[in-house]
């Protein structure tokens, strides 16, 4: 035995180290998991350190009870209790492997804590900063909304088209100006939540088919239609509308574009117009020709028959209204050809008001005749203009003839000349207290030979040659009437500088 005492030494006091040492490191955990409480790090080595400790305590005690055994020759006691030390060191063993297992864990769940400390910590500085910039941050985004609203409102108010807003019912929550001038209304106030969207469409079919493409579809382009005004004027327009789906309790909205194409369709009409009386010129122009020489071969032998023939004879009588009708016949091929024949325009400088004077001193005889009065209000300031004065006069006797045949009886015809600064226009008017012209039949009264009057009465071909006359001058001419209220018409001329012309 006296050869291993040096050995049973340092194993001695290995043991007594092991377990001074081990208490150290517990004191020092200890120490700083006092400093520190919240650092897990600190609360795994104290628990590590306390099982390290019971472990070298196990171990080392273990040593010395063997040692003291084999010393005093009691070695056969400790052969029994070995089994027990070496459990009790095994326990220990366990006990300071399951420690590490479950602070593994542990630190794991530390690490998310302390990150998503540090996301709390970076979401409470800017909560802060959000705090004391709060102010700021609100006058900020009111200025964006009131410059958005600015923006929207100024294009709103600002568009040639009408823009309306309206509830899922179809009654006006917004409309913009230009809207309010096409339903003839002054003010918003008149129409937000008093006038529903059915109530503008002139046809109701129209507005069922409108409603039935937003219901199915939820958006309708471009569709054709007539509005009517608050005075009862229909309107051409190209209607366009959306569904806006509501958020959250707000209900959906109608959001539209109504274009007013009244103009552009009646520049339609005068182009169709203009095409249509250029064919029927050219129809009309060889058709005459052909007419014109045999009626002229008719009325010759029919005027030498004459010359031999007593005028009480019953042969004389047939002849004379061979002869009647045959006039009447070169008549209406008279103008015929005065409709197809495109004669040189001779514009000079003429005074609008000198030529209405002038075809009132032909006709104002047959208008007393008649019972009919003629009113002037005659704009005496009106520069002179270029054009044809002849042609002019032509148109003015036509509708002033028309005008006459219009009263029954006696009546009044008011003669009216004015400027239009706007355009740089005259604008004469033409209005008659006569039997008026039905709504169907205004569409065509320009029309080549359309006429309401009775057979032999007219050719219908005055109105469509004043038309042209008026179209070769730059200008327009247009009707009102109603029935029963008689009838105006509408000549606009432009006013050209004569120089500019002649060049």
């Amino acid at each position: 035995m006296l050869p291993l005492f040096p050995v049973y030494i340092v194993d001695l006091v290995g043991s007594a180290l092991m377990i001074v040492i081990s208490f150290l490191c517990v004191t020092l955990v200890r120490q700083k998991k006092r400093e520190d409480p919240t650092n897990v790090i600190w609360t795994y080595l104290l628990w590590l350190s306390l099982a390290l400790f019971a472990f070298a305590i196990s171990r080392s005690v273990g040593h010395i009870i063997k040692h003291l055994l084999i010393v005093s020759g009691k070695k056969s006691i400790w052969f029994k209790l070995r089994p027990f030390s070496g459990a009790m060191n095994t326990i220990m063993f366990v006990l300071v492997a399951s420690i590490t297992l479950f602070f593994q864990r542990v630190q794991n769940i530390y690490f998310q804590i302390v990150k998503d400390k540090q996301k709390i910590q970076r979401f409470s500085e800017k909560l802060m900063w959000l705090n004391r910039h709060l102010e700021d941050l609100v006058s900020a985004r009111t200025a964006e909304l009131q410059t958005s609203e600015t923006k929207y409102r100024r294009i709103f108010e600002g568009s040639n088209d009408m823009l309306f807003v309206a509830d899922n019912r179809g009654m006006f929550m917004d409309i913009n100006k230009s809207g309010l001038d096409l339903l003839g209304y002054r003010d918003k106030s008149e129409v937000i939540q008093k006038v529903n969207l059915k109530d503008v469409f002139a046809n109701e079919a129209d507005f069922n088919y409108i409603s039935e493409e937003l219901r199915g579809k939820g958006i309708i382009r471009d569709y054709e239609t007539e509005v009517l005004s608050r005075e009862g004027f229909r309107k051409t327009v190209l209607f366009s509308c959306t569904i806006q789906p509501g958020q959250e309790d707000d209900p959906e909205t109608l959001q539209g574009v109504i274009k007013d194409i009244t103009h552009r369709k009646e520049i339609e009409k005068h182009m169709l117009r203009a095409d249509k009386l250029a064919s029927l010129g050219k129809l009309s122009a060889g058709l005459a020709h052909e007419i014109n020489n045999p009626l002229g071969m008719i009325l010759g032998y029919t005027q030498l028959l004459l010359r031999y023939e007593k005028p009480e004879t019953q042969r004389y009588s047939d002849l004379k209204i061979i002869e009647k009708h045959v006039r009447n016949c070169k008549a209406i091929v008279e103008d015929l050809l005065n409709f197809a024949r495109s004669t040189e325009t001779k514009k000079i400088e003429g005074n609008i008001n000198e030529l209405i004077r002038d075809v009132l001193k032909v006709m104002e005889h047959q208008f007393e005749m008649n019972g009919i009065e003629i009113i002037y209000d005659l704009n005496e300031t009106l520069p002179n203009m270029t054009i044809d004065p002849e042609k002019i006069k032509q148109v003015f006797m036509n509708i002033l003839m028309n005008a006459k045949d219009a009263i029954q009886g006696k009546g009044k015809i008011t003669i009216k000349s004015d400027l239009d600064p706007k355009d740089s226009s005259v604008i004469i008017t033409f209005s008659d207290t006569g039997c008026g012209i039905p709504g169907d039949n205004l569409p065509h009264i320009f029309d080549p030979f359309f006429t309401t009057k009775p057979t032999g009465k007219g050719t219908g071909l005055g109105l469509s040659v004043s038309y042209g006359i008026i179209q070769d001058h730059g200008g327009n001419i247009e009707v009102e009437s109603k029935l029963g209220a008689g009838t105006t018409f509408i000549i606009t001329l432009p006013i050209k500088d004569i120089k500019k012309t002649e060049v």
